[in-house]
Order: C-alpha cells, then sequence, then structure tokens
C-alpha cells in the first residue's frame, strides 16, 4: 500500500515538495476513528514513546523517594532544547539519588535549537552529557536503578535489567513482540524497537484510558501524561512545537515527538490518542500533520481547532520576511 500525500510545501505557486506519511487516532475502546496510509506498519517511535520509557521511575517508588513532581516527571519523558532550566533540573534529579552527570551514558550534544545554540555558546567551553536533549529521560533512568539496587553502569545494555523491563512494559502496552529483530540504538544509545503505528496508539490509548491496566500502571501512565501536559516547557523548551501544541489548550492535549517524523497525541477529554509518521522523516511535515489530525476533534469554528489548523497549515518567509511559500495539510487529515 502507497502511503498518501499528507502535507504539501508551495513555493510561489507551485508545489515544491511533497510528504507522505501514515495516521491514525483510536478511541478509548481502541476502535479505529480515523486512519490514513499503511498504519500497521512498523515504525521507530524514538523519542515520542519517553513516557512509555518513564514508567519505571514512578511505577518503582523512585519519583516519590526523590520527591520528583510534575517538572521531573515532565524532564523525564521530554527531548529538549538543553535550555539552563533543563540542564539544571536534571542535575537535580541525579542529585537527589546522589549521583551527577558522570552517571548519564547519553553522551553529551550542543542544542538543536538556535537561540539556545547561540546561548551556550556563549557560556559554555562545551555542552556535557546534561544538555542532552534525552538527559531527563536518562536522570529518570539512572534514579530508577538507583533505588532499585540495580547497577547504574551499562543502564543502556539491551541486556540491562532496567532496559528489559521497560521492553515487557512497551509490549505489553503496544502489543507487539520486541527483541532483537526489530531492536535498533536510538540517538541516546539506549534500545527503540519497530512497532506497527496502530500498536503505538493504541499502546498511549491504554496510558490513558487505563483499560487492561493494573492499578498502578493505570496510576503511573496518568501520572506522567498530566505532568507533561502541565509542564509542557520541560517536555521540549521555549518555541518548542509540543510545548505549543500543550500551551494551545492547557490540561487537554498531549504531544511528543519522536525522530524521523513520529508523533503521538492524547486528547483526554475525547479519549482520543493518535499517532503519525511521515514517510521521509520530515519534521516539518510530522509537525503539519498532527497538528491537523488533533484539529479534526475540536469542533469547527472554535478557536482551539483554529488555532491548531494554523500551526498545520502556515506560510514559509525568509530571512528578510517574505513569504516564500506554505506549508498545506491534506484536508483528510482534519475534514470530517
Amino acid at each position: 500500500m502507497s502511503n498518501p500525500v499528507l502535507v504539501e510545501v508551495t513555493r510561489g505557486a507551485l508545489v515544491e515538495s511533497r510528504h507522505r506519511g501514515m495516521v491514525i487516532a483510536v478511541d478509548a475502546e481502541g476502535r479505529v476513528v480515523h486512519a490514513a496510509g499503511a498504519v500497521e506498519t512498523p515504525v521507530f517511535p524514538r523519542s515520542a514513546c519517553k513516557a512509555m520509557q518513564a514508567l519505571p521511575l514512578v511505577e518503582s517508588g523512585a519519583a516519590d523517594r526523590y520527591g520528583f513532581g510534575n517538572r521531573e516527571l515532565a524532564l523525564s519523558a521530554a527531548s529538549h532544547s538543553g535550555e539552563d532550566d533543563h540542564a539544571a533540573l536534571a542535575a537535580s534529579m541525579l542529585a537527589r539519588a546522589g549521583m551527577d552527570e558522570a552517571a548519564l551514558e547519553c553522551g553529551a550534544h550542543w542544542s538543536f535549537d538556535q537561540d539556545p545554540l547561540i546561548h551556550q555558546a556563549r557560556t559554555l567551553q562545551t555542552p556535557t552529557a546534561l544538555h542532552n536533549n534525552c538527559s531527563g529521560k536518562h536522570a529518570g533512568f539512572v534514579c530508577a536503578a538507583c533505588h532499585t539496587g540495580l547497577t547504574v553502569e551499562g543502564y543502556v545494555g539491551y541486556e540491562h535489567p532496567l532496559q528489559a523491563e521497560i521492553r515487557g512494559i512497551m509490549e505489553a502496552l503496544t502489543g507487539a513482540v520486541l527483541a532483537h529483530d526489530n531492536c535498533g540504538t536510538d540517538g541516546c544509545s539506549i534500545p527503540t524497537y519497530a512497532v506497527p503505528l496502530d500498536g503505538l496508539a493504541r499502546g498511549f490509548g491504554r496510558m490513558l484510558t487505563g483499560a487492561g491496566l493494573e492499578p498502578l500502571r493505570a496510576r503511573a501512565s496518568r501520572r506522567i501524561i498530566e505532568a507533561c501536559m502541565a509542564e509542557p516547557f520541560y517536555v521540549a523548551g521555549t518555541r518548542r512545537f509540543c510545548t505549543e501544541l500543550m500551551e494551545i489548550a492547557p490540561g487537554k492535549i498531549f504531544a511528543k515527538t519522536g525522530a524521523e517524523g513520529v508523533y503521538c497525541a492524547l486528547l483526554p477529554d475525547e479519549g482520543i490518542s493518535l499517532a503519525v509518521k511521515c514517510e521521509d522523516g520530515a519534521t516539518r511535515a510530522a509537525e503539519s500533520m498532527v497538528a491537523a489530525s488533533l484539529a479534526r476533534f475540536f469542533e469547527p469554528g472554535t478557536e482551539t481547532r483554529e488555532r491548531l489548523l494554523a500551526m498545520a497549515n502556515r506560510r514559509m518567509t525568509n530571512w528578510n520576511g517574505i513569504e516564500v511559500g506554505q506549508i498545506r495539510a491534506n484536508p483528510v487529515l482534519f475534514a470530517s
């Protein structure tokens, strides 16, 4: 099955680029309410599934032991911009477990975002692992390992008990069988697994509703999701798309991006869970797809729907502020 073109990018009056993709939305019962493309195709969710990977931190009792609130839990599920507040909070999380940045095995990199990058270049000789966009997740891993008595060194490895636990959690949530044959290595060095896009959507749906989950997991899932919605800055950062999506309707939208054009999102009030994948991995197209798909579930004319559609269909300008084209979402994503 050929995936449909879900986003077009124009320059002048002509279409310059086309982005194919897949999108699926399911209701609280896991029934498909909207789909386009080959949604049964396995995809690497990458960072889009960080809320799932954060579950051991909460389920083990580590989050409570170390006094973590919404900000810490949001950072544990984040792909942040490496801003000062992000790095400081990751350091604080580690310190509460008696650890420091030397325990992190995610590697170090400069911010991917221009303004934080410029700030880092002015204030740092070199970035540390605390500035890695995954440092909050890794701080959560370290804290979970410390609390449960696991060896911290090597916590990123496939065979480490913490990664085995996460593998089991993702299997239970998504219904996919995860093993070496559908495993790759993520940018931050932990295992990442290809799961069907529809399984990913249903997995987040289970986290939202608690359907079929034992009470401990249901509570932990809801706690992480609510923390992310309460502290969207710590999920991403200043002017980041995930943060802005959640700020449109506080407490009503959860959104998390992953590398290579993946997005997962939730609408708690409607019981809707959705996942998208841009086939060519383009971030601009994945952002358009998820915003348009979320808009579908809000009434026409409402402020939330209009703001989401404005994020999905936006003008592009050059460095002089001159409009040069548009990013346009296929109406199949948002039309009733």
